[in-house]
């Protein structure tokens, strides 16, 4: 193992100003980020739309698919062609456009060989009574299509309760909005790829927003998955899985003290990205708090992490 194996990698978050963004990144995260309506930050980024840099250590300066592309012992058994993840924190100061994503097979056939994109959601804040959309009411492909040619969205989209330290997971196909109010961590595949079906008839810059109707009703499921599956309300321990799929594993881990969670030894032969959502305090001799996004390489030489402290981890599959 190189000595730049042993390394954690601090990142410079990307940040996308959005008609739906708020104050939050800015006011709750410390961030430095010019102008309002601060909608993302991309905090463990390698896709060209916001492409992270290395902050300090042997890799200063350095963007985050440069370091994928020619450091691959950093990354374990990871066999994908490019960095295979994309971290962001969602700032929802009004209703995300209802949107569906596609799978990787019709990502390569329609968008260029893109990846598909698979994601999910922790709740980091919401206001009470938050709902999220996740999923839709039609029970054929007919049904659907007329439900969209006749506009009938409050009868088409499906809302589901949501509260603070709630889990998501939204495969390819699902109808889903982030609502109003809601700050969220997302885990995703290294994808860009949105298909917007509905905006509410918003104008941005003197004008509606693209929609992609036909290949939105191209990819959504239908039937949708049981609503009772959409959300996941996770033990309050110091380790807790979110999820496991084909694309990633995500933790979320509770640090109160000092802990040595070997789970995430180098035995797994894979990288984590980390974001600290709450609090602050130590991982080996790193000063941490919220807000920072770093990535533990493959063949890291043990984990201690001392203080009062959240962080949501994952790894690619």
């Amino acid at each position: 193992m190189s000595n730049k194996q042993n390394e954690i990698i601090f990142l410079n978050p990307v940040f996308t100003h959005n008609i739906w963004g708020g104050r939050r990144l800015k006011e709750e995260f410390g961030y430095d980020i010019d102008g309002d309506e601060i909608g993302e930050c991309w905090g463990i980024s390698a896709h060209h739309n916001g492409d992270c840099t290395v902050k300090g250590g042997s890799f200063d300066g350095m963007r985050l698919s440069e370091l994928y592309n020619t450091h691959r012992e950093l990354f374990g058994k990871c066999k994908s062609e490019v960095f295979p993840l994309l971290v962001k924190i969602i700032d929802a100061n009004d209703d995300l456009s209802i949107q569906v994503h596609p799978d990787d097979s019709y990502a390569a056939a329609h968008e260029n060989g893109a990846l598909g994109k698979k994601e999910c959601w922790y709740i980091l804040d919401c206001p009470g009574q938050a709902v999220l959309v996740a999923g839709h009411n039609a029970r054929t492909k007919e049904e659907l299509v007329d439900m969209i040619n006749e506009g009938r969205w409050e009868e088409l989209i499906r809302k589901v309760p949501v509260h603070k330290g709630d889990f998501i997971q939204i495969d390819p196909g699902t109808v889903h909005a982030i609502t109003s109010g809601c700050l969220i961590l997302e885990t995703q595949q290294n994808s860009d790829i949105t298909y917007r079906l509905y905006d509410y008839d918003r104008i941005s810059d003197g004008r509606k927003r693209p929609l992609h109707i036909a290949q939105s009703i191209d990819v959504i499921t239908v039937p949708a998955q049981n609503a009772q599956k959409s959300v996941i309300h996770p033990e309050n321990t110091d380790i807790c899985r979110l999820i496991e799929c084909d694309k990633y594993d995500v933790y979320r881990i509770i640090v109160s003290g000092t802990m040595e969670p070997e789970i995430f030894g180098p035995q797994r032969n894979t990288f984590w990205c980390c974001t600290v959502i709450l609090g602050e305090g130590i991982i080996n001799d790193n000063s941490i708090k919220k807000g920072d996004n770093f990535i533990i390489p493959s063949g890291y030489d043990g984990i201690k992490l001392c203080g009062e402290m959240e962080i949501i981890m994952s790894s690619a599959k």
